[in-house]
């Protein structure tokens, strides 16, 4: 959500600046805005919608300056329009905020009767002022830190000043902030990926750190105005490409890299060849669990509920699971026997940190699984689990989901086999099993392709869509309907299949999509009997199983096919299918695949 850019160089920077928010842009927005420093002055040109509209606007007025800051806004406070857009200026000081300011109205109060007027509906004019105003009385780095010990609230800040012409400035609370650092200029970043192109060399603030850029030069201060060293990280080399290629669309090209993802993920932590799986320096003896806790939000959350199955029935763990944003205002009693577990595919989403940081406070173990391992959940945490998924540049999770899956459904068997809770040919039959799981997973895709397109035709005409599974289909389900409701904006809810007569089976009317998961596991018939009451109320339903059989499939509007697989691998199958639904409904309604309305890719606020 939101994106920070700032540049600062011996050469012009719009152009730069513009290519880096566009590599932002998979974060979700609404509006776009860039400062630079031009003759001594603050320019500042800003617009509602899309980058290509600020680029436009730049075409026609272009701004010159070597010195500039750009960003791309999500609304919190205030409606997405020009005015609200970011940077927010003074004529003394120019700042693009990601975050939320909790304590705007009062500070806004105190300044509109120091004669301060604002103009927009936004909490960030607050921080431009409060500036503003502590620089008559201050320098520059104790104004800075007076500004932030003034605000309650998260954020991450990219400022320019009138009076500092050859600075950038940069300040972070909760939300993350990169600096980079090229040759004859430095920069600045809301996350590494839009420093990617210009720099390999990063390094991040922490809560309370401010960061003044020039073109050959970088200083950083704590919140006692005290200047410190930061170490400079090498990002790795990512092999795979954030392009779209010959795909329409980023999405698109994420669902059908998915056996690609499993192969590369399989490939880091499996030894086939010693049949065993790769886990060193776990920051907790599995021995000496008393219970594991999964916690994350969204899609990262339903790949915990399916990981809950897998624990449970690999290992005599108790699992417990949770959605981030409540497990952090719980009053949780926190075990340092217990191992806490948090997914995330971005690293940085806001209510996963603060859980994380909860934990850390109270010195428990905590494991993250992430796809950014320079991310700030991952830098948090004791043990990190990559999911080598490569970038996701979608804002719907397709591949990083599947990793996510795949990389807990690993630590599932091995912590198993290290607690002597599997036999050791079920172990290694378990391995054998996923080096076939990229091939099961490439020939799915191939399938849909074909398949998927025509059932999409059903949903355009429908009020919602139902999806129903039970066991391990069930959190597939949950995904599915949040595939659906995301892209296509067609309201959809998952359930448990055997939940259809405590209240679901009152939504079943004629031509309502129901979309039934329905493996050959020991649910099977059970499932297959819920499907028969949709039918009965006229439900239209889509059968998605790896059984054979005709007479199941009586009354049945279409029939998905997934291969059959170990009982523990459906759900990477069945997720499949789901994804291309969704977006074959939201293509024919016309909606904007990579970018849903209000949806953002990494969810740096509450």
């Amino acid at each position: 959500m939101c994106g920070i850019i700032g540049i600062a160089s011996k050469k012009l920077v719009t152009s730069n600046i513009i290519q880096s928010l566009k590599k932002l842009e998979y974060r979700g927005y609404d509006s776009a805005g860039i400062a630079t420093i031009v003759n001594g002055e603050i320019n500042e040109k800003k617009c509602a919608g899309r980058v290509e509209n600020l680029e436009k606007m730049l075409f026609k007025s272009p701004s010159s300056g070597n010195l500039g800051i750009g960003h791309v806004r999500w609304a919190t406070h205030g409606i997405p329009s020009h005015v609200n857009a970011h940077p927010h200026s003074s004529d003394e000081v120019s700042v693009v905020h990601n975050g939320i300011i909790e304590n705007s109205n009062e500070l806004k109060k105190n300044l509109e009767k120091k004669g301060y007027k604002f103009k927009s509906q936004t909490d960030t004019e607050v921080i431009t002022f409060l500036l503003t105003d502590f620089l008559k009385d201050f320098d520059l780095v104790e104004a800075i830190n007076k500004t932030l010990k003034t605000l309650n609230g998260s954020f991450a800040l990219g400022i320019l000043f009138k009076k500092y012409s050859n600075i950038v400035v940069g300040a972070r609370r909760g939300s993350p902030l990169a600096v980079g650092y090229g040759p004859e200029e430095n920069y600045l970043g809301s996350d590494s990926y839009a420093l990617k192109s210009m720099t390999n060399k990063i390094t991040y603030l922490e809560d309370g750190e401010v960061c003044l850029l020039t073109n050959n030069k970088i200083d950083f201060y704590n919140s006692k105005n005290k200047k410190i060293n930061k170490e400079i990280l090498t990002l790795s080399n990512d092999k795979h490409t954030a392009e779209k290629g010959d795909y329409k669309d980023f999405m698109s090209k994420e669902i059908n890299e998915q056996n690609i993802t499993a192969k590369a993920c399989i490939k880091e932590y499996v030894d086939h060849l010693r049949k065993d799986i790769n886990l060193y320096n776990f920051p907790i003896n599995p021995l000496d669990i008393n219970k594991i806790i999964l916690i994350g939000c969204g899609t990262a959350y339903h790949s915990c509920v399916t990981a809950k199955y897998w624990f449970e029935e690999l290992t005599n763990i108790p699992i417990d699971i949770d959605i981030a944003s409540e497990f952090r205002y719980r009053k949780i009693k926190l075990n340092k026997k217990n191992l806490y577990i948090f997914v995330s595919q971005s690293g940085e989403t806001a209510d996963t940190f603060a859980a994380l940081d909860l934990c850390k406070k109270n010195s428990v173990k905590t494991c993250s699984i992430v796809n950014v391992v320079e991310s700030s959940i991952a830098r948090s945490s004791d043990f990190v689990l990559p999911i080598h998924a490569g970038p996701e540049i979608g804002v719907a999770s397709t591949k990083a989901f599947l990793g996510q899956m795949l990389v807990l459904y690993i630590l599932a068997i091995k912590i198993s086999e290290i607690r002597k809770e599997i036999s050791k040919s079920d172990y290694e039959k378990k391995i054998n099993d996923l080096k076939k799981l990229p091939d099961l997973i490439k020939n799915t895709l191939n399938y849909c392709q074909d398949n998927v397109p025509i059932i999409a035709k059903d949903f355009l005409k429908a009020k919602g869509a139902m999806f129903l599974g039970r066991g391990l289909s069930f959190p597939i389900a949950l995904e599915g309907a949040l595939k659906l409701k995301e892209l296509s904006y067609l309201h959809a809810e998952g359930y448990p299949a055997g939940e259809m007569k405590h209240g679901p089976l009152a939504l079943i009317e004629e031509g309502l999509p129901v979309v039934i998961l329905a493996p050959k596991d020991r649910y099977f018939e059970k499932t297959i009997s819920n499907m028969q009451e949709v039918i009965a109320r006229g439900g239209k339903v889509i059968l998605l199983t790896n059984e054979d059989n005709k007479v199941i499939r009586e009354n049945v509007r279409f029939t998905l096919e997934i291969p059959v697989s170990n009982e523990h691998l459906t759900p990477f199958l069945m997720t499949i299918p789901l994804q291309f639904l969704a977006y074959h409904v939201a293509s024919l309604k016309n909606c904007d695949i990579d970018k849903p309305r209000n949806l953002a890719k990494s969810v740096t606020v509450e």
